[in-house]
């Protein structure tokens, strides 16, 4: 039986460990001990408690397993990845970290490392999708719609953070790159509101963020790209005063002699107004639009996803989407349908022939279902 390690044992590590255990020998490293009781206590998970913020072991840790699955803190995401392409193991990556990941393409390639970045939903599955139909069609126009919400709307900010509250204000900070008309253009996030109906769920309020990433390079010859989140109407205006009011300044201020980042100090106070909590009931909505021509014909495709809170696995929607599209190429790897190396993010996977169904009939199985139109 192959042997897989994920590091990281938040949300969607867990979710990606339990998945994964039902066919590989799985460990889960993670420095939160009452985590790793809990996956040990339920299901056949070994685990390893480790700080993995020190990557001086991470050789040490990974050696004696087949692939890594990397779900750290996007903050931690660059330095890890770096010590397993160096450790030469194949690795799945969910980290979703702000540096480039293709700083470390010749590292890679050197150490003949497979790595997989940007494995999740978005980025994840919208490159992935984008990836396979550039491949068969001249795409001229790509736009991805996404966001994970809370089913119960609580007031200011109507909003649950499914992951890391750091990594969401990275959102409302970062700038935002889409490509307009063949060129590379950037806007502030926040910017550029619009209202849109979904089915089943009503009126939700789209945003620019940065969430391209890779596309603007890998797929740079598309015309039009652009990718916007959503939350409910109504939460821009609250993000947007804390901004102006500087509660996400990086530069660190004077309190009581001691140096705080504002960012720092707001991510502490709205952990608990965003804390996701047990069995609570969320879901994932995403929106791909895909415009081209294909053997002359105009074309367009759209995929829907509605992805609801498990309560027979109690797995949140998010975990399920992120970890589970992760775990759909992590046996593509395993299996050897995929084997390019260097650094691949999902649009390169869907490219390669044979591996764009496997992954959306192994997330049907798992009730993840994108509708086509």
């Amino acid at each position: 039986m192959k042997k897989i390690i994920v590091l990281g044992a938040g949300m969607v590590g867990k979710a990606i460990a339990i998945d994964l255990c039902k066919d590989y020998a799985v460990t889960s490293v993670d420095v939160n001990q009452a985590t790793l009781d809990f996956l040990k206590a339920n299901y056949p998970i070994q685990t390893r408690s480790y700080n993995l913020q020190d990557t001086s072991k991470i050789h040490e840790l990974v050696h004696d397993y087949d692939l890594v699955i990397e779900a750290v803190p996007g903050f931690m995401g660059y330095a890890t990845l770096k010590a397993l392409i160096l450790a030469k193991k194949n690795v799945v990556d969910i980290s979703f970290f702000p540096e480039d990941a293709f700083m470390l393409d010749k590292l890679a390639l050197e150490n003949q490392v497979t790595a997989i970045v940007d494995c999740g939903v978005a980025p994840g599955m919208s490159n992935f999708m984008l990836g396979y139909y550039a491949r068969i069609m001249d795409v001229t126009h790509f736009e991805c719609l996404v966001g994970g919400l809370p089913q119960v709307r609580e007031w200011p900010f109507e909003y649950k953070a499914p992951f890391s509250p750091i990594d969401v204000l990275e959102e409302y900070t970062r700038m935002a790159r889409y490509v307009e008309n063949g060129h590379c253009v950037t806007k502030a996030p926040l910017s550029d509101p619009e209202l849109i109906f979904f089915p089943g769920i009503g009126t939700l309020e789209s945003f620019n963020t940065d969430g391209l990433r890779t596309l603007i390079n890998t797929l740079g010859h598309i015309p039009n790209m652009k990718e916007k989140t959503l939350r409910y109407p109504g939460h821009i205006r609250y993000i947007q005063a804390l901004k102006d009011a500087g509660f996400f300044d990086l530069e660190p201020i004077s309190i009581d002699h001691a140096q705080v980042r504002p960012l720092d100090f707001t991510a502490k106070i709205l952990f608990k107004k965003w804390k996701l909590m047990p069995k609570e009931a969320e879901f994932t909505v995403m929106r791909i639009t895909i415009k081209g021509q294909q053997q002359g014909k105009e074309k367009t495709i759209v995929y829907d996803l509605l992805d609801h809170y498990d309560p027979q696995t109690q797995l949140s929607s998010m975990a399920r989407t992120t970890g589970f599209t992760a775990t759909a190429v992590a046996q593509l790897v395993l299996n050897g349908q995929f084997k390019r190396q260097g650094i691949c993010p999902p649009e390169y996977v869907a490219q390669e022939p044979g591996c764009f169904e496997p992954v959306l009939q192994y997330l049907a199985a798992r009730n993840i279902h994108y509708r086509q139109t």
